[in-house]
């Protein structure tokens, strides 16, 4: 093109061109300049995200349902957590050292570290979190792994030394876990501690309000020892209704949602939605199973169990309910993870063979109305899942559909999350429920599945015992040779198939929307979001606040 206006030929330039060539260069310099400058992570804006139920407690030990955990993991920070690859790393630590014996941890925190409220955080907060965490009565969940520890000792503000009774699989990323402030919670009552509603952490964000029923509120903070993130806030706002979320999105009143696969189908046919949203799409960390309370006494029989499982068919849940998006379950770990056991396969689709176990239970349909009966007493089974959560919702209909079929009549009840998990979970008042695990990175299934995890409030809520499985989850726990441990989640994972205290049901992939506005997020082998204080929107794209 040059060529052409005579620069092969020597000639002068007309005025008309110069005048043209320098206001294209100033304004190409002008948007280079501009590019460059929105490329620089800058301060500002918020995001605004949604959750189906409100948080209850937002003390780390306390914190066991999603949208609590969801806080305090911004809130408060441990001494390790794992990286993008799956490693563990130092985060309040600035390094750690293993022991020969493979019994003693000794951590060294990084210099500085101070709490939300100004007073420093010391390796005395460690050794506070160790006793809380240990003490029986501390109602937390997740203690057990620090009843492990012989003795731990402070000799120094910076440095923190554990000792182990015997080598311990997940002793070091146990210590992942929340570091709690001693000068606000030692000899505190723990039902009337303000922390439960206004936390006092170590993380990047901190709680700015909280509006009961309606939102929460976190605020960037200034102390914050990695720096203080790019958004100023993020805003929880509790929605129940999925489809209410959705339309938020399109309204933009919702900056990122987790969406259920039809809003997935549907977002991907329209093309004003994708003009503003990004979407991610990766498997998810977690499973979504069919429990029974084993204290039922239909229930409690293994066979009737077993009736269950091949009455149901997962493809058709993964086909029908998550529409292709996940795949079926098969035990309690991720497929395609060193602890899955691929050999275990899902019980098939065999309504026969579910009519002649229930038969050999005792249950038969004695009065030809279609339904088995025992003793006078039609089966009817009660399945419980939480408001809020469509693709439960749709699988207890599936599983009613199913179940008919082989004479067992389904109730459904879907309830509101917080009554759900207080009054029916923790008092183990419900038959049979349909909810969801997170899968841990380390595969220690200890206080799911022991038999001395039943308490109210803990986690085995569905009475599981079985001797074997205790003395295996000991042996993949207590040793750090992967191979053995392997040995040992394998025979769990079959014996969990024979007993069927769960109907594992589906993996389901991870489904998120986003705004296009914000620069940073990616997906790894840890989801997404681990990057979050690195998040940010360039000024000419910031949403102000009204």
């Amino acid at each position: 093109m040059l060529k052409s206006f005579g620069f092969g030929r020597g000639k002068f330039l007309r005025p008309w061109f110069v005048l043209t060539l320098a206001l294209f260069l100033v304004l190409a310099f002008r948007g280079h300049f501009i590019s460059s400058a929105q490329a620089q992570p800058v301060n500002g804006d918020r995001l605004v995200d949604a959750s189906i139920g409100e948080a209850n407690n937002l003390i780390p030990a306390l914190a066991s349902d999603t949208a609590s955990t969801g806080v305090t993991a911004l809130v408060y920070r441990g001494l390790v957590k794992y990286d993008r690859d799956l490693k563990i790393v130092p985060e309040l630590a600035e390094s750690f050292a293993i022991s020969e014996d493979q019994l003693t941890i000794t951590f060294q925190l990084k210099p500085n570290l101070t709490w939300e409220d100004g007073h420093p955080l010391t390796s005395q907060d460690c050794l506070f979190t160790w006793r809380f965490m240990s003490d029986p009565n501390t109602p937390t969940p997740y203690g057990e792994p620090f009843t492990q520890i012989a003795s731990a000792q402070a000799p120094d503000p910076l440095t923190f030394v554990v000792t182990y009774k015997r080598p311990l699989a997940r002793a070091l990323s146990s210590w992942g876990f929340d570091i709690m402030p001693q000068h606000l919670l030692e000899g505190q009552d723990l039902a009337s501690s303000p922390l439960a509603r206004k936390p006092v952490g170590s993380g990047p964000f901190r709680l700015e309000k909280w509006e009961v029923g309606e939102r929460i509120t976190l605020a960037a903070s200034e102390n914050y020892f990695k720096g203080r993130p790019k958004l100023d806030r993020l805003i929880t706002k509790f929605i129940p209704d999925p489809a209410t979320q959705f339309m938020e999105l399109k309204t933009g009143a919702l900056d990122q949602m987790g969406l259920t696969p039809d809003q997935w189908m549907e977002a991907q046919d329209d093309p004003e939605l994708k003009k503003t949203i990004n979407f991610y799409r990766f498997p998810d960390f977690g499973y979504t199973y069919l429990g029974f309370n084993l204290l039922d006494k239909r229930l409690a029989d293994v066979k009737v169990r077993q009736a269950i499982a091949y009455a149901l068919d997962k493809d058709e849940i993964v086909e029908g309910v998550v529409l292709g998006l996940g795949q079926p379950a098969n035990g309690p770990f991720k497929p395609g993870s060193w602890p899955h056991n691929p050999k275990v396969k899902p019980y098939p689709h065999d309504p026969k063979k579910a009519v002649a176990l229930l038969a050999e239970a005792g249950w038969r349909d004695t009065d030809r109305d279609g339904y088995v009966d025992k003793d006078g007493q039609r089966f009817v089974l009660t399945i419980m899942t939480n408001q809020g959560n469509k693709v439960r919702e749709q699988t207890g209909l599936v599983i009613q559909d199913r179940l008919k079929e082989v004479g067992i009549e389904v109730k459904l009840r879907i309830i509101e999350w917080a009554a759900f998990l207080k009054e029916y979970i923790d008092k183990k008042d419900f038959e049979a429920i349909i909810m969801g695990w997170t899968i841990p990175l380390d595969p220690d299934l200890f206080d799911v599945w022991n038999s001395t995890k039943t308490k109210e409030g803990e986690l085995n809520f569905i009475s599981y015992n079985n001797p074997e499985i205790d003395k295996l989850i000991d042996e993949g726990r207590f040793t750090l040779d992967q191979a053995k441990r392997k040995v040992a989640y394998d025979r769990i994972q079959e014996i969990l198939f024979q007993d069927v205290p769960y109907v594992f049901l589906f993996v389901p992939d991870r489904l998120v929307a986003l705004h296009k506005r914000y620069i940073g997020p990616e997906v790894t082998a840890l989801g997404m979001g681990d990057n979050l204080n690195e998040w940010y929107v360039p000024l000419d794209r910031q949403v102000k606040e009204k």
